[in-house]
């Protein structure tokens, strides 16, 4: 099975070859990145912690949520439509710039989506029988960075019942990196918390 595998492959143009090598391995830790958050562990994506903040005289207001974009997860879905998109219009478009456009475009359109199924997701969740009042006094950990002094939201990971759910934070302090421990000081309103670093 490994021969037939190598002579198909060896025998694919050397584009079409880069597109079917991303392909496989992105669709390889996607399915891994499904299977990790359906059981409770796949919560956690590396995300590039830009530490901007706003400043009246920098012009960088919402950097923080633009930002927030660029997360792992994000960066494979991107990959998955891209690839996909070269595979499936390899033979329909025989412009290779073009299929490239295309390709991106698809790959931008599944990045897209996945943000808003994962909105849609979590909506319901926080319609649950969650009550988001009791995570004060909770410590938990920055998922998104939180910028300074509620000048934007990011977001934390709290522990509600046995079930780990991100939910939308602000800090009065200084902005806050991912992967940092905070505690729940105060509900903002009913899917928004108040957290200072631990």
């Amino acid at each position: 099975m490994l021969d037939t595998f190598n002579q198909w492959y060896g025998q694919l143009d050397p584009h079409l070859r880069i597109y079917w090598s991303v392909a496989l391995i992105t669709t390889a830790v996607f399915v891994i990145q499904t299977a990790l958050t359906f059981i409770g562990l796949g919560d956690s994506d590396a995300d590039v912690d830009f530490s901007a903040d706003s400043t009246p005289d920098g012009g960088l207001d919402g950097v923080d949520g633009a930002m927030q974009i660029f997360t792992m997860r994000n960066v494979v879905n991107f990959l998955l439509g891209l690839s996909w998109g070269g595979v499936c219009l390899w033979e329909v478009i025989p412009n290779r710039v073009l299929l490239a456009l295309a390709s991106v475009a698809i790959g931008l359109c599944f990045v897209g989506f996945f943000i808003f199924l994962y909105k849609q997701m979590m909506r319901l969740q926080s319609s649950g029988n969650i009550r988001i009042e009791s995570a004060v006094g909770q410590v938990c950990q920055v998922y998104l960075r939180i910028p300074a002094g509620r000048s934007g939201t990011g977001k934390v990971q709290i522990s509600f019942s046995g079930s780990v759910q991100e939910v939308d934070a602000q800090t009065d302090g200084d902005a806050l990196p991912s992967g940092a421990r905070v505690r729940v000081s105060e509900v903002i309103d009913s899917h928004t918390l108040l957290v200072t670093p631990v």
